[in-house]
């Protein structure tokens, strides 16, 4: 058992650390809102996402999904629609007031936009099921259940810990140049994630 929540953790980690359009997300709104409670909607969405995503792979739904081609292509195509368009929101974000940052992204938008950097992903979704995925069909019953827990809770913890180092980030900024950077580095992040969507989704025509 403890085996199998190590390895889960060492997984989870190691999937969610590099660097993509989900973490900078989720950091970035930490950081613009006012209030830590203010960006819950988009930890919540970003946490509720992977543990739909990580069921998904133990169980092997999201692989059987993965097998009609068409169906990738269109999240491909959606995927990369919608990180164009949250990379132009977020560049256009003008940092003078924390408040107006606060009501632009509205929970509403803060959900859709995690949901959609999230679940429209293919990539995470193949990494999901390539590597949580496949290291679960190495354990059976409860031992299974305690290292997709812990995939889980790890994945919790990351967002919730992403949205506060932004939070803090956001208290020293007062003067809110470094938060327009930020947005400014966010929105580039995200349209180098569609560009290599794109060039993935054009090399299967290819």
């Amino acid at each position: 058992m403890t085996e199998a929540i190590l390895h889960g953790a060492i997984l989870a980690l190691g999937l969610i650390l590099p660097l993509g359009a989900q973490n900078v997300f989720v950091f970035n709104q930490g950081a613009l809102q006012p209030k830590f409670i203010r960006a819950l909607p988009v930890v919540v969405t970003a946490g509720i996402c992977d543990t739909i995503l990580i069921v998904a792979a133990v169980s092997g739904v999201s692989l059987l999904i993965l097998t009609f081609h068409w169906l990738e292509t269109i999240m491909f195509a959606i995927g990369i629609l919608f990180l164009l368009y949250i990379g132009i929101s977020l560049w256009r974000s003008a940092p003078a007031s924390l408040e107006t940052e606060a009501e632009q992204f509205s929970p509403k938008k803060q959900i859709l936009f995690a949901a959609s950097v999230s679940l429209l992903n293919p990539h995470a979704i193949i990494d999901t099921i390539g590597v949580i995925g496949s290291n679960a069909l190495s354990y059976s019953g409860e031992v299974r259940f305690a290292f997709t827990l812990t995939t889980i809770i790890i994945s919790w913890c990351w967002f919730i810990g992403l949205a506060l180092a932004g939070r803090v980030l956001g208290k020293l900024d007062s003067s809110g140049k470094f938060i327009g950077m930020l947005n400014k580095i966010s929105a580039v992040v995200v349209w180098a994630v569609a560009i290599y969507m794109a060039i993935r989704l054009l090399g299967k025509f290819g």
